[in-house]
């Protein structure tokens, strides 16, 4: 797909930014925590002034799990600042499409294409790109507005740079945080 900017129609999506990802309770904070935040309320706020509808997906991981449903580490991060009337939907696979309602709420924004954001970039950001694909939507990846850990063989950085290079070459439109908030 070309470069183009997301549809009027499309929504952002925000994949996994949970308390877990940034308060290094349990694991170190995603890479780059702190601008991740910065520029998920910035994508946050350009899709509320542009009439756009925001919803966050949330992993229920397994109990015992920081992410498992009531964990210290299982909540939207609060700084957010979701709104209470943006939906959340639970997922405990990569996919978020896996929850079926989150297919229907997009598709009853009238949406043909979604914005995705959110953590991380080699798990739940790559499956929820494919599962996008899946259900006939166009996708808009904003490149610096996603995150990983360091593996043991790659660092956070590398991941990133080398999953951004995969999204485009599957077809999703990229775009910056700049780009889509200042244009």
């Amino acid at each position: 797909m070309p470069n183009t900017a997301p549809s009027a129609a499309a929504p952002l999506i925000i994949i996994d930014l949970q308390t877990g990802m940034f308060d290094g309770r349990f694991d170190p904070p995603i890479h780059d925590a702190d601008t991740i935040a910065e520029r998920a309320r910035r994508l946050i706020a350009w899709a509320r002034r542009s009439g756009r509808k925001v919803a966050f997906v949330r992993h229920d991981g397994p109990e015992g799990d920081p992410l498992a449903p009531g964990a210290s580490g299982w909540p939207v991060w609060p700084p957010l600042g979701q709104a209470a009337d943006e939906p959340t939907f639970g997922k405990n696979v990569g996919n978020a499409f896996s929850n079926p309602d989150l297919g229907e709420w997009v598709a009853g924004q009238g949406a043909k294409d979604v914005v995705l954001i959110g953590a991380q970039t080699d798990f739940c950001v790559a499956a929820t790109v494919k599962g996008a694909f899946a259900e006939g939507l166009g996708v808009t990846v904003v490149s610096d507005a996603h995150s990983t850990l360091d593996s043991e063989k790659e660092k956070a950085s590398d991941i990133i740079t080398r999953h951004n290079e995969a999204f485009a070459g599957q077809g999703a439109r990229m775009a910056t945080t700049a780009e889509l908030t200042e244009g």
